[in-house]
C-alpha cells in the first residue's frame, strides 16, 4: 500500500483539452506543492527544434502523436507536476507509464469555454485530423480523459488558484489548504 510519503513524492499529471489551462495551472500547482514543473509540449518543441504546428504541417498529426508518446514514455521524473499535450491520452502505454509514477488529474472544461479561449485552433499544433473541428475533438477525447483520470476537476467558473486548491485538497486532505 502506498504511504503518505510516497504519494507526496508522486507526480501530478495534468490532462485535458487544449485551452483547459494545464500549463498555467501546472506552474502554479508546482509552486504550491514544492514540485518541479514539466510541460511536455515544450519538451517536444525543444527536442525537435521546431513548433508543434510545424511537425503537423510537415509530417502529419500521427507523427506528432508518436513523438508525444515517445516523449512521455521517456519521462523519468518524480515529485513533478507534468502538463501533458491534449493528445497524450491517445497512447495507452504512455498513460500507463504516467499513472505508474503519479496521479492523473483531468481538468474538465466545458466546450463553450474552450471555444471562447481558443482563437488559433488551426495554428495551434494540435494532433488532430485536418477535418476535425474543436467540437469533434472534444467529443473524441472526453471519453479518454475520463478513462485515465484518477481525479476530475470540474473547472467551471474556477480561476487557476481555485483549481490548484481543489487538486491539493483532494490529493493531500491532511494538509491545510494553501492561501
Amino acid at each position: 500500500m502506498e504511504s503518505e510519503t510516497d504519494r507526496g513524492k508522486a507526480n501530478i499529471v495534468l490532462v485535458g483539452m487544449p485551452g483547459s489551462g494545464k500549463s498555467t495551472v501546472g506552474v502554479i500547482l508546482a509552486k504550491m506543492t514544492s514540485r518541479g514543473f514539466v510541460d511536455t509540449d515544450v519538451i517536444i518543441q525543444t527536442s525537435q527544434g521546431r513548433s508543434l504546428q510545424d511537425i503537423v504541417n510537415t509530417e502529419g498529426y500521427m507523427a506528432l502523436r508518436q513523438i508525444e508518446e515517445d516523449t512521455l514514455m521517456n519521462l523519468k521524473c518524480i515529485n513533478h507536476v507534468i502538463a501533458t499535450g491534449g493528445s497524450a491520452v491517445y497512447s495507452h502505454s504512455a498513460m500507463q507509464h504516467l499513472k505508474s509514477r503519479g496521479v492523473i488529474v483531468f481538468l474538465d472544461v466545458a466546450l463553450p469555454v474552450l471555444e471562447a479561449r481558443i482563437s488559433n485552433f488551426d495554428k495551434r499544433g494540435l494532433a488532430r485530423r485536418p477535418d476535425q473541428s474543436l467540437r469533434d475533438l472534444f467529443r473524441e477525447r472526453l471519453t479518454l480523459y475520463r478513462k485515465y483520470a484518477d481525479i476530475t476537476i470540474g473547472c467551471g467558473d474556477l480561476n487557476q488558484d481555485e483549481i490548484c486548491a481543489q487538486i491539493i485538497s483532494l490529493l493531500f486532505p491532511l494538509y491545510p489548504a494553501p492561501h
